[in-house]
């Protein structure tokens, strides 16, 4: 009987043992759950912070393209993703996926892998709510030859440009507005080496700039072209690595032109310290 009870003690502090440590276990796993919700809210007020960045869009569905699309009028994509006509390659002179003729629009469109040359706008254009999830040659060109002629980009969103996002090759203007790009060569250029120059005019405001980056503007001074940018955030780049506006020599006989200078001058390349800020 002895023996019993001592069995039966043993085995009853045996289990008060274990309940004291699972209660235990149960208050250290409410202490890390408190931590974490802790944490995770300071990852969701980090993220917050940074809220200029875009939400990018969901496919609603996939289009092959096997020869350019032309643009007349109005073309809504449903923001359907559209790729293909190249390879994917990096090489010059691509075909398009879309050639928007003088006074289209183009928009609500996802523009996949491959990408080719993207858009090529002729004429007075508007490119409205365009994704490019990986940029080909160029994401957009202007390639119009009409005086005055403006291409209007408003809202959407480039990522992976190796080179450039906007290319500038006939005259007049470029706005680029409400945009987001990540990780790109340069924003825009006005073609440094074109076989036809013309004076040309960009205006790039509300836009958001992720690193990684090289230039936001390439403009050529000879031919007095013009750079005006205001309220540009730029994220993730802590040492200011992304230049904001370049000037070139340009020429017409495809030489590579030549870099004379960067950053703001009141004349070529036109915004204040206040119109770029960094997060």
């Amino acid at each position: 009987m002895q023996s019993q009870r001592k069995h039966f003690l043993t085995s009853r502090r045996a289990r008060r043992t274990a309940a004291f440590s699972a209660a235990a276990l149960a208050l250290a796993g409410l202490i890390a759950g408190a931590s974490l919700a802790s944490a995770t809210e300071a990852d969701d007020t980090t993220t917050t912070s940074t809220a200029a960045t875009a939400t990018w869009p969901t496919a609603t569905g996939e289009v092959e393209v096997d020869e350019t699309i032309q643009v007349s009028g109005t073309f809504d994509g449903d923001l359907q993703q559209y790729s293909g006509v190249s390879d994917g390659g990096q090489e010059e002179g691509q075909d398009p996926l879309f050639e928007v003729a003088d006074g289209g629009t183009i928009k609500n469109v996802i523009i996949g892998s491959p990408a080719a040359d993207g858009i090529h706008c002729y004429g007075t254009c508007t490119i409205e709510n365009v994704w490019w999830l990986d940029v080909g040659e160029d994401a957009a060109t202007q390639k119009g030859t009409i005086s005055g002629q403006v291409m209007t980009v408003t809202g959407g969103g480039a990522r992976g440009a190796s080179d450039k996002v906007f290319q500038h090759n006939g005259p007049g203007t470029m706005n680029i507005s409400d945009f987001e790009v990540d990780d790109f060569g340069k924003l825009y250029r006005s073609c440094g080496n074109c076989s036809s120059q013309y004076q040309r005019t960009v205006n790039i405001s509300d836009v958001t700039v992720i690193a990684p980056g090289k230039t936001l503007v390439g403009i050529n001074t000879n031919y007095g072209d013009r750079a005006t940018l205001s309220n540009i955030t730029i994220v993730g780049d802590d040492d200011a690595d992304i230049s904001i506006c370049d000037r070139y020599t340009g020429n017409d006989d495809g030489d590579e032109p030549e870099k004379t200078g960067s950053g703001a001058d009141g004349t070529y390349c036109v915004y204040d310290d206040s119109d770029i800020s960094y997060e």
